[in-house]
C-alpha cells in the first residue's frame, strides 16, 4: 500500500551512481540530478515523488556530491520517514537522516538542552487531552468529550501558528476559525493548560518545535553547530508545512539555499491544523534562482480514474487551484468509475460489503481493497456490514501493528529462536528462513489455513500471517539471510512504524488515507452534508473538501466505486443528494460553471541565472567590535552586549531588574519559558544601551522584528521610566 510503485519489497542495491538514475522518467531524472541551489518539485498524485527525491539523495551520495550525514530529509509521519529510510538503504545511501519535523527537533533539543538551558529536560507528554481536562477543571469550565477534543485542537493550532493565549481571539477571527466555545474561554483554557504543564514540568509536541526555534534564535553558537552538521535539506509534503515548521526550517538553513521541497497544493487537506500551501506556492518568489520541476505522469491510476480526478479540480477555485497539475495516466485503460445510489446508509454499507465479497471471491486480495469515508463515525456501519459478509478488515488509525499483543509476543518468540535456535526442537527439521518463521509462529497460533469468519481470532491470525509473508519476501531478496537478520529488520520496521501488509480490507478516513493506494477503492457517503461536510461554510473550506475528495479518488489504481445514500436511516426521508463535486462528472448530472485552471503540463523551469536565496539579498556581515576596547568579538554572548565580558559595564541595574520583572510577567501570561521572551544577555544589552526609540532598540542583537512588534512598546516605556499603565494611557 505504499506510494507509486509495485517494485519488489527488497530490491537489489544499484551498483553505481548512474545505476541509481536508471528507470527514472525525464522529469524525475531532473529532480535526481538537480543537487545544487533551491529546487521545488510540484508532484501530482501517483507521479512517483518519493521515488524522485530518494533517488536524488541516493544519486548525490553515491556520486560523492553529498555526504550522507550532512543530509536531513524531513516529512510528516513516522511511516513516511521510515519508508524513506528504507528506500535510501535499498539504494545504497544508508546513514542519511530521514525524520519527521518533531523527531528531528526533539533529537536536537535533547542534545543541546544542558548547554542551552541547563538541568533536566521536562518530560514529553504523548496526549494533551487529560491536561486540557485538568486546565478546564482549574478554570471551573465543564467540557464534554467532544469539546475536550475540539479545545485541544484549538490549542494545537494556536501553537503551530505561534499564537499566544492573549492573541487567540483576534487570530482565530482573522483565520476564519469557528471556535468550539467563546474565544475568550478558549484563550483562558489555553493559558491554564500552559500553567498546568509548567507546574508538572512537562512539555507537549508543539513545545518541542517552539523550544527548538527559541534556542536556535537566541543561541547562535548552537545554530551554527547544527548548520555545520546538516548542509542539505529535503522537505516532503511541503504543502502541509505550518508557520512554526517553516520558521524551524529557516533556522536550520541559515543563509544557505541548499534546499529541495516537494509538494502538491491540490493535496492540501490539513489547513485546520495550521498547515498552509503558501510556502510551496511562494517558493519561487522567495528563491528567484530556484529550479521548478513538475511531475504529472501518473503511474498509479488508470486513465479513467485520472480523468475523474482532473475533472474534480477543473471546477476548483482559489490559489491552490490556479497551480493545479493536469495528471496524465501512464497505465493501460481500465473500467469506468462506478456510481451507486442507495436508500439509506445501512443499505449503502451492505451494497459495498456485497461487492467486496464478490471481489475477494474472484481472487482480489482483501489487502488491495479500501473503504474510505469522510468521518470516523461512519466506520461502525461498514465494520458490521463486512463482518456480516465474512470479509476480514483492518481499521487504519487504530492500534499500531507493532503494538498489537500477538505481534509483540511473536517478536519475542522469533528473537529467542534466533538466539537459541540450536536448542529448539521446533527448528530441527527446517532449514530455510520462511520455514523457520512458520515453525516458530505455529507455536503462537499461526496455521496454514485462516480461521473461519472474522473477529479477534481472525485478526490475530492476519497479524501473524503478515509476518510470515514478510519473511518470505525478505528471504527471496536475501537468500543468505538468517533469523537474526529478519529480527533486525523487524526491529527497524517497528522503530519506523513501517508495518507489513495485513490481509484485510482497509477502513479509513480520507485524511488518514493520504499517501496510500489500493487496487480497489470504495468512496462512500459522497453526499451533500458529508462531502462537503456540513460545517464547511467559507469558500476556502469548501475547496479543501473538494481537495479531500480528490485525494480519495487518486488512491485508486484501477477500480473506483463512488456511492451515497438518500437518507441516514431505514425509513428516513430521502432528502439527501449526491455531492455537488460530482456535478457534470457522474452520469446524468449537469456540470457547474467551471474554468480551465493554470498549471497543467509537467516540465522544468530554470531559475533566474545568477540569483540565489531569498530576495532581496541580505547585507554582508561586518565584524562586531567591543564598544569599550575595540576588540573584534566572536563569542555570541559578547556580541549581544557589544563588549567583552571583562570590559567595564555601564548597565543601569534598576532598569535591568524592572526588565526582568516585566519578562517574568510576559512568560507567565504567554505560557513560555522566560528566555523565549528575551534572554538574560539581551536584557543586559537593553539595560546598558537604554534605547530611546524603536530604531535604537532594533539594533540590539536578540531583538528581531517579531519581538520588536510584540514587546517594543513595553520595553521602550520601561527604559523611559514609565509604568506600563502610563504608556497605555498615553497611547
Amino acid at each position: 500500500m505504499t506510494a507509486a510503485t509495485h517494485s519488489t519489497l527488497f530490491p537489489q542495491v544499484p551498483d553505481s551512481a548512474d545505476a541509481v538514475l536508471e528507470g527514472l522518467d525525464p522529469e524525475q531524472r531532473e529532480v535526481a540530478t538537480a543537487l545544487h541551489g533551491p529546487v521545488c518539485v510540484l508532484a501530482g498524485a501517483g507521479t512517483g515523488k518519493t521515488r524522485a527525491i530518494t533517488h536524488r539523495i541516493a544519486y548525490g551520495v553515491r556520486a560523492g556530491i553529498l555526504h550522507p550525514s550532512s543530509v536531513l530529509a524531513v516529512t510528516f509521519t513516522n511511516r513516511a520517514a521510515g519508508e524513506m529510510r528504507g528506500r535510501l538503504r535499498q539504494l545504497g545511501a544508508g546513514g542519511v537522516q530521514a525524520r519527521t519535523f518533531h523527531s528531528a527537533a526533539l533529537r536536537q533539543l535533547q542534545y543541546f538542552w544542558p548547554k542551552a538551558i541547563g538541568g533536566a529536560m521536562p518530560r514529553l507528554v504523548d496526549r494533551k487531552i487529560q491536561l486540557v481536562a485538568d486546565a478546564a477543571a482549574a478554570c471551573r469550565i465543564r467540557l464534554d468529550r467532544g469539546e475536550l477534543r475540539d479545545v485541544t485542537a484549538e490549542i494545537e493550532w494556536s501553537k503551530v501558528t505561534q499564537t499566544v493565549p492573549a492573541d487567540y481571539a483576534p487570530a482565530a477571527a482573522k483565520a476564519g476559525r469557528e471556535s468550539p466555545r467563546d474565544p475568550a474561554e478558549i484563550a483562558q483554557l489555553y493559558a491554564a493548560y500552559e500553567d498546568v504543564k509548567r507546574e508538572r514540568s512537562v512539555i507537549d509536541f508543539e513545545d518541542v518545535l517552539l523550544l527548538t526555534v527559541a534556542v536556535l534564535q537566541d543561541r547562535h553558537d548552537i545554530a551554527e553547530q547544527i548548520r555545520a552538521q546538516y548542509q542539505h535539506f529535503v522537505v516532503d509534503e511541503y504543502q502541509d508545512v505550518s508557520p512554526l515548521q517553516q520558521r524551524l526550517l529557516e533556522l536550520w538553513l541559515g543563509e544557505r539555499d541548499s534546499l529541495c521541497v516537494v509538494g502538491d497544493a491540490s493535496q492540501t487537506i490539513y489547513s485546520f491544523t495550521g498547515a498552509t500551501p503558501d510556502h510551496l506556492l511562494d517558493f519561487r518568489t522567495r528563491h528567484p534562482g530556484a529550479t521548478v520541476v513538475k511531475l504529472v505522469r501518473d503511474y498509479r491510476s488508470t486513465p479513467q480514474v485520472v480523468h475523474l480526478a482532473n475533472g474534480l479540480l477543473a471546477q476548483a477555485r482559489g490559489r491552490a487551484a490556479d497551480h493545479r497539475l493536469e495528471l496524465v495516466s501512464q497505465r493501460a485503460a481500465g473500467p469506468e468509475p462506478v456510481y451507486a445510489e442507495y436508500t439509506d446508509e445501512p443499505a449503502e454499507a451492505e451494497g459495498a460489503a456485497r461487492r467486496i465479497r464478490e471481489l475477494v471471491d474472484s481472487g482480489v486480495p482483501a489487502s488491495e481493497i479500501a473503504v474510505l469515508f469522510r468521518t470516523n463515525a461512519q466506520s461502525e456501519t461498514y465494520e458490521q456490514a463486512l463482518a456480516d459478509a465474512a470479509v476480514p478488515y483492518q481499521l487504519r488509525g487504530a492500534e499500531r501493528f507493532f503494538d498489537r499483543p500477538e505481534v509483540r509476543k511473536a517478536g519475542i518468540a522469533l528473537r529467542g529462536a534466533a538466539r537459541f535456535g540450536g536448542n529448539d526442537s521446533l527448528l530441527d527439521d527446517v532449514v530455510d528462513l520462511p520455514s523457520q518463521v512458520r515453525a516458530v509462529l505455529s507455536g503462537e497460533g499461526w496455521t496454514t489455513q485462516p480461521p473461519a469468519g472474522s473477529g479477534a481470532v481472525r485478526e490475530r491470525w492476519e497479524s501473524l500471517a503478515a509476518l510470515v509473508n514478510l519473511a518470505q519476501d525478505f528471504a527471496a531478496a536475501r537468500p543468505a539471510a538468517t533469523l537474526a537478520d529478519l529480527v533486525a529488520e523487524l526491529d527497524e520496521r517497528a522503530n519506523a512504524q513501517h508495518a507489513p501488509t495485513v490481509q484485510g480490507v482497509t477502513l479509513a478516513s480520507l485524511h488518514s488515507a493520504k499517501g496510500l493506494e489500493w487496487d480497489v477503492v470504495f468512496l462512500v457517503g459522497v453526499a451533500e452534508g458529508m462531502m462537503p461536510i456540513t460545517y464547511a461554510k467559507t469558500d476556502e473550506q469548501i475547496e479543501e473538501e473538494r481537495r479531500l475528495l480528490y485525494v480519495g479518488v487518486t488512491r485508486a489504481r484501477e477500480h473506483l466505486h463512488v456511492s451515497w445514500a438518500l437518507s441516514r436511516s431505514p425509513g428516513g426521508r430521502p432528502s439527501r443528494r449526491p455531492s455537488r463535486f460530482l456535478d457534470g462528472l457522474r452520469p446524468g448530472s449537469t456540470a457547474t460553471a467551471g474554468r480551465t485552471a493554470a498549471g497543467g503540463a509537467g516540465g522544468i523551469e530554470r531559475g533566474i541565472p545568477g540569483t540565489r536565496g531569498s530576495a532581496p539579498k541580505r547585507a554582508q556581515r561586518v565584524p562586531a567590535r567591543c564598544r569599550v576596547c575595540g576588540r573584534t568579538l566572536t563569542d555570541p554572548g559578547e556580541m549581544k552586549l557589544m563588549r567583552c565580558d571583562d570590559c567595564p559595564s555601564d548597565m543601569n541595574e534598576g532598569l535591568y531588574e524592572r526588565l526582568r520583572e516585566w519578562r517574568a510577567d510576559q512568560a507567565r501570561s504567554s505560557g513560555q519559558p522566560a528566555f523565549c521572551v528575551f534572554t538574560d544577555r539581551t536584557l543586559m544589552a537593553i539595560a546598558e544601551s537604554a534605547p530611546e526609540d524603536e530604531r535604537e532598540l532594533a539594533r540590539i542583537p536578540g531583538v528581531g522584528m517579531r519581538k520588536l512588534t510584540r514587546y517594543g512598546a513595553d520595553v521602550l516605556a520601561i527604559c523611559a521610566g514609565q509604568s506600563l499603565a502610563e504608556s497605555t494611557d498615553q497611547d
